[in-house]
């Protein structure tokens, strides 16, 4: 297989899409962020661009939701991350509960994490939040017979960035 050196290039992708959700003062905030990575069994890293509205709410309450997204909850995870909050109220976008850990949890995304933010470093421009997992909500429709977690059944959208794409998850091509 011959390969061309295409210079020093971020090249983890595709990402799944999701929203964070949190709280700014008794409001929900939303923001769609593809940059979150998984650090360890129970920690996860989320990377949100300095200047979103976003990140003074989650600073203040050092809570935040990661809603996954899937295709009927794309058209409006993409609204949510199209728009600043600091001109639009994005509040009531979706139908959300509170879940137990104080955090925004999006009716319709099939699995939510609650999370609370355990350390903050700046890089680049970025703002980078340490997370916790406190709760995860799943959809009963994406559990399988034992209790578990079936992602097939999540449908998730993916996010591509070089050509700013969602594509979809495609079936299980193996077991490892």
């Amino acid at each position: 297989m011959k390969k061309t050196n295409v210079g020093s290039r971020l090249a983890l992708y595709p990402m799944p899409v999701t929203v964070v959700g949190t709280m700014d003062g008794d409001k929900p905030e939303w923001l769609q962020i593809d940059h979150v990575g998984i650090i360890g069994h129970n920690r996860i890293l989320v990377s949100m661009f300095q200047k979103h509205h976003t990140n003074a709410a989650i600073k203040l309450s050092g809570k935040l939701s990661i809603n996954l997204v899937d295709r009927n909850l794309l058209p409006k995870a993409d609204y949510v991350g199209s728009v600043s909050g600091e001109k639009v109220d994005k509040s009531e976008v979706f139908d959300f509960h509170i879940g137990e850990g104080g955090t925004p949890v999006i009716e319709a995304s099939a699995l939510t994490m609650e999370c609370d933010v355990v350390e903050m470093f700046e890089m680049e421009g970025f703002d980078n939040f340490i997370c916790s997992i406190s709760n995860t909500y799943v959809s009963d429709d994406a559990l399988d017979e034992n209790g578990h977690i079936d992602y097939t059944k999540l449908n998730l959208v993916l996010f591509e960035m070089p050509t700013y794409s969602y594509l979809e998850m495609g079936p299980v091509i193996g077991k490892c």
